[in-house]
């Protein structure tokens, strides 16, 4: 299969030989556990225990009661300390339940998912989209009846630099990612699976295709980001164009991510529920590496297993650095959709930007924009607050890659002038 090149994009060092040779290790029990109720795209979820109650590993503690929303199960066996309220990682304050765990856990046993079909074992086991989007599975695999969907795309690119959970979890548990592809085939009624994979993982290619067999076929792609946007890479993988306005399930593709996949064959196989994830710890930290790490964890915590950071820290990225989240403080949890914790070093990243800064009408960031926008014009017209002028010119359609940050040789802060403008626009009711 030859991939086709999407438009725009950027080339920054990966950054991820530090963690992508060595095999992943579980942390050991934390202090406490803190869930926050809001851990995926869609309604948050209700607090299901009490202060005091007893907690099995694998319990429901966050009942959801919506479509787009996923339940949240205790990573631990131990006692709920507290039903109270979190600081995220965005920097919202949301429902929380506080667990601390027993000293001595099995992580063998949890309390398992009742049989039942596909579609419902992905919603009660919780999972999202592992790849950063955390959107709820189980939506996912209804399509809308008038988008049957014909392919089913595994998204193994990892194109954010530094994070390396995806590429350990092809290494290590590729049955699984093949095994849920499977299923996720079966339970949409698709006749195809690929799964795509970026070319600096030739390792990772080879183990995949040695696992599918002739039950997928691996799409090699080039080493471009976004190439693990879901637009992207349905271009990259079918040459279609997902239309403006429209789901990507209008292409007949559906795309899931390959830990999402292993995690659904976990729920459907042995009943398990999402309550841990392998993530990416790197940069300043003596042990930097792949961690399997209980959801609910604080960051401080996650650190602490690494060996604690190095050297003078400048800043600790929950995420990747194109599209994660700086912290303002170590006492938040991790979620299902944190793929990683990146610290960074004096020097490492480039200083704080205090207002929009003039631009030169250089043009990097329309070439680098793989959504063929034009993000100075959307910047210009969300320091305005003209959100008109921002939804005449599709700031909607942004996928928040950080492509155009990156160009802009005046450090412009695009993306979150952007987000702003998205963030008013859907306040408004603009549609996705």
């Amino acid at each position: 299969m030859s991939p086709r090149r999407f438009r725009g994009g950027i080339h920054p060092p990966d950054h991820k030989e530090k963690t992508r040779g060595g095999s992943s290790a579980r942390i050991g029990v934390p202090e406490r556990i803190v869930l926050p109720m809001v851990q995926h795209l869609g309604t948050p979820c209700v607090p299901a225990v009490e202060a005091g109650d007893v907690v099995e590993r694998g319990q429901v503690v966050g009942r959801a009661e919506a479509m787009v929303s996923a339940p949240i199960h205790s990573p631990v066996a131990g006692t709920v300390i507290a039903v109270t309220e979190t600081l995220t990682a965005t920097g919202a304050r949301v429902p929380a339940v506080e667990i601390a765990p027993e000293a001595e856990q099995d992580w063998d046993r949890f309390v398992p998912l009742e049989d039942a079909e596909v579609v419902h074992t992905v919603r009660a086991a919780g999972i999202v989209g592992l790849g950063g989007a955390a959107f709820p599975s189980a939506v996912k695999l209804t399509p809308p009846q008038d988008m049957p969907v014909s392919t089913v795309i595994l998204n193994g690119c990892e194109c954010e630099p530094y994070l390396t959970c995806d590429h350990r979890t092809m290494l290590e548990r590729p049955g699984r990612v093949v095994a849920g592809g499977r299923i996720i085939a079966e339970a949409v009624g698709a006749s195809r699976t690929v799964i795509g994979i970026e070319a600096n993982k030739f390792d990772a290619v080879d183990t995949m295709r040695s696992a599918a067999g002739g039950s997928a076929e691996v799409c090699v792609l080039p080493a471009h980001y976004p190439q693990g946007a879901e637009k992207q890479l349905i271009r990259s993988v079918l040459g279609i164009e997902v239309p403006h306005g429209k789901l990507p399930a209008a292409t007949g593709a559906l795309v899931h991510n390959v830990s999402t996949a292993a995690a659904i064959a976990d729920a459907v196989e042995d009943r398990r529920p999402l309550m841990e994830r392998v993530m990416t710890v790197t940069g300043h930290v003596a042990r930097p590496g792949n961690y399997l790490v209980p959801i609910g964890t604080l960051v401080s915590d996650v650190l602490a297993a690494a060996g604690g950071t190095v050297g003078e820290v400048a800043r600790v990225i929950v995420g990747g650095p194109m599209t994660g989240m700086p912290l303002a403080g170590l006492d938040v949890p991790v979620v299902k959709a944190t793929g990683g914790i990146v610290v960074f070093a004096q020097g490492e990243v480039a200083p704080a930007v205090l207002g929009d800064q003039p631009c030169i009408r250089c043009a990097r960031c329309v070439a680098a924009c793989p959504m063929w926008l034009e993000p100075y014009v959307i910047g210009i017209h969300a320091n305005r607050r003209d959100w008109d002028a921002t939804e005449r010119y599709h700031a909607i359609d942004c996928i928040e890659c950080g492509c155009c940050s990156y160009v802009c040789p005046t450090s412009r802060p695009l993306v979150q002038l952007i987000r702003r403008a998205k963030h008013m626009l859907m306040e408004r009711g603009s549609k996705l």
